[in-house]
């Protein structure tokens, strides 16, 4: 896995299944736990090593033959904003920005379903509760953040867009991201990585994690247009995508 992995962790391998971005192939994951004092530093660790997490765990895939899924990051400080992305910024003018405690509301629950509905149909997590969403969100043992993001210019400011957000040492990263469908046309979803780079360039951070990229899904390709943009490569490490 990595040389630098502290020789106590335990790794555990999932069994296969249907592949969510490849039809017709096969994932395994390659998964550990983050508990106890440690949590934050294995977090950074094995981040920097192209693992995710999700709640208290921290997996990256491990498919036979297939290395298809590829850990990003957006290198923030050397991002420029192209004319597309100053027309969304432009666009969405009327969007507040508030960083919340990670706390699950009904008010996001109901926008995530919205969401997972419309462009997400038939998946795994349309079935989650709102026990399910609130695990999600508040089942961290590192430094997480929500992100919401509302529309000031219509009543009662609608909340339309928000992101679960962990705070790393060397930047912001985009654990899950979901926003309102019916305001799709103002490139939301562009936006709160836009609102990303601009908090990481802030702090004087250097990157935004995107999570894995997988090069012929069309689901992904939106990650693949922020650059400059690198790749982790195993034990080449982090290489920038030409």
């Amino acid at each position: 896995m990595t040389d630098q992995t502290p020789e106590n962790t335990q790794l555990f391998l999932t069994a296969a299944m249907p592949c969510p971005y490849l039809p017709g192939r096969q994932e395994r994951k390659l998964f550990t736990h983050l508990t106890g004092r440690r949590a934050a530093t294995l977090h950074h660790l094995l981040s920097d090593n192209g693992f995710r997490r999700s709640q208290n765990l921290i997996y990256r895939p491990a498919c036979d033959g297939c290395a298809a899924c590829q850990s990003v990051r957006i290198v923030a400080k050397e991002f420029e904003l192209s004319s597309r992305y100053r027309r969304i910024l432009n666009t969405n003018k009327d969007i507040s920005v508030e960083v919340c405690a990670p706390r699950a509301t009904a008010e996001q629950f109901a926008l995530f379903k919205r969401y997972l509905d419309a462009r997400h149909a038939g998946g795994g997590m349309t079935q989650m509760s709102f026990v399910d969403y609130e695990y999600m969100v508040e089942d961290t043992p590192v430094q997480t953040i929500l992100v919401e993001y509302r529309i000031t210019s219509l009543p009662g400011n609608p909340l339309v867009a928000l992101a679960l957000t962990d705070v790393m040492p060397d930047g912001l990263s985009m654990v899950y991201s979901f926003f309102d469908p019916d305001f799709s046309s103002r490139g939301l979803g562009n936006l709160l990585i836009l609102d990303h780079i601009s908090q990481v360039k802030l702090a004087s951070l250097s990157y935004v994690y995107l999570g894995y990229w997988v090069k012929d899904s069309p689901k992904m390709a939106y990650k693949g247009r922020f650059r400059p943009l690198e790749v982790q490569r195993g034990p080449l490490g982090w290489r920038r995508l030409d």
